[in-house]
Order: structure tokens, then sequence, then C-alpha cells
């Protein structure tokens, strides 16, 4: 490890996972460890962030669990004050939190729809909102954002809502990124395709192939032109180069981490 972000504190949304296995979440806040980054993850259930804890124990780093809504403004920002009372500061915010309903307008409830809208993008909109004062206040500041090729192209079923949000992300990161490039805070978007994450197991594979994981695993990587598939670590590693000064004139774009899917005509 080349220890690029010693020193710094990371505060990572969606630390946790839904089972074992690299999720973004726990990924990211394990490789931030691993640099050096003093993480404070927070989660709506801290027992998902338990072997996030642990694995960042075992690499020697230094880890915070704090539970928290990220849909809640109050609670997000009793979260972010708690964040610099105990380190002073926040360097990098990751925005993770996210999730995928099917769907579309005609078959989504209202109620989903809305859903969808305060999980995968009011959540990043709340989470800037309250740490960006702290980052102007210090002249510099870094965030990282998660969308899903989901929102840049059909990815094989319909999810209007998260299609949607994701999509959205990328242009409030444009957006956010050139508003405040003159107070030295940078933001970016890493861009994930279809990943073997824990969430396949726990969700997906009972919305669309009867619980057969394999089969939903298989009909993924068809899609994907590299011959395997990625897991959390790869988002883990393209936040972690967007995170880092090897990227400091980098502001305003994406890193989509998809094995070549996107780049197909078909």
């Amino acid at each position: 490890m080349n220890q690029r972000l010693k020193g710094q504190v990371a505060l990572v949304t969606g630390a946790g996972s839904v089972g074992p296995g690299w999720g973004n979440g726990r990924a990211i806040a394990v490789r931030f460890a691993e640099e050096g980054a003093q993480v404070v993850g927070i989660d709506c259930d801290t027992q998902r962030m338990q072997e996030t804890a642990e694995l960042i124990k075992a690499a020697g780093g230094q880890f915070i669990a704090l539970t928290c809504d990220v849909t809640d403004s109050a609670a997000l920002a009793a979260t972010v004050r708690l964040c610099i009372e105990r380190l002073g500061r926040i360097d990098i915010l990751v925005n993770n939190v996210g999730g995928s309903a099917k769907g579309g307008p005609v078959e989504m409830s209202e109620e989903v729809w809305d859903t969808q809208i305060d999980h995968n993008l009011k959540s990043v909109f709340l989470a800037c909102k309250h740490v960006l004062p702290h980052m102007v206040a210090r002249g510099q500041g870094n965030i990282v954002n998660l969308s899903s090729t989901s929102g840049i192209r059909w990815t094989g079923s319909a999810q209007i809502g998260y299609a949607a949000t994701k999509a959205a992300i990328i242009q409030f990161s444009r957006v956010l990124a050139v508003q405040y490039a003159k107070q030295g805070i940078r933001v970016n978007t890493v861009v994930p395709g279809q990943l073997h994450t824990p969430m396949v197991e726990y969700r997906l594979a009972g919305q669309r192939t009867g619980g057969d994981v394999q089969a939903l695993l298989a009909q993924r990587q068809s899609r994907i032109p590299l011959p395997f598939m990625g897991d959390g670590r790869d988002t883990a590693n393209a936040a972690l180069f967007l995170a880092s000064d090897e990227s400091r004139f980098v502001t305003g774009t994406e890193i989509v981490v998809d094995g070549g899917m996107s780049a197909r005509c078909d």
C-alpha cells in the first residue's frame, strides 16, 4: 500500500453490506483505510458494518461506524457534526447508498418511485448539503459519487426509478464540480456496471431468476466483454484514484467500471 490517503478523513455512506463479500461501500471503506485514511462509515444498520470493521482492523486501519438514515436531513446533519467534532474535518465524501426497484412507470407505484428518488438521489443531495460547508471553510475537499451503468444505457431490465436517479447523479456531480472548483473541491463519479456483489444473492436473484443466483450471474456475464465479472473492489480502486492526489486535475467527470459492457452496441 502506498498510503495515498494518509492522514485524511473519509466519510463513506452505505459502508456496510447485506451479506458477506465485497459490496461497493465495504470495499471502498476497506481500501481507503488500507491507504491511510481515517474512515467513518455510516449505514442504516450498524450490524452490516461489522465485517467492514473487522477487515479494516485486520489491515491495521482506523474505522468508526455510525448509524444514520441518509434520507433524514436532521439525522445526517447530526452525523456530520459528530464526525467533525471527533476528527476535526471531512476531507473525502463518498456517496454510495443506492438500490434498484423493478418496473417502468406503469408497473411502478408512486410510492416506490418516491422511495427510489429519496434513497438514490436525495441521499446524495443531503450528504453534499451538510458536508460541503465544512469543505468550503477549509478550502479543499473531494467528493466521489456512485452512479451506475443503468444511468447511461439500457442494462437488461426496466428499472425506471433506478435508471433516472443514477443518470441524475452524473449530472448532479458535473454541476457541483464546476460550482465548487474555485473553492478547491473536486467532484467526480464512479459508474459501476453489473458486478458480483452481496446484493446479487440477497435481492436481485429473487427478483429476476427465482432465486437462481448462478443463472443470474450467467445472464449478467453474457453482457460483459471481459471474461470475468468484477466486484466492489474494482469500484473501490476507481474511487481511490478519484479521492487521491493522483487525480488532482480531474473533476466533473466519470470513470466507468463495467468490463466494457457499456461500450457494446448490441
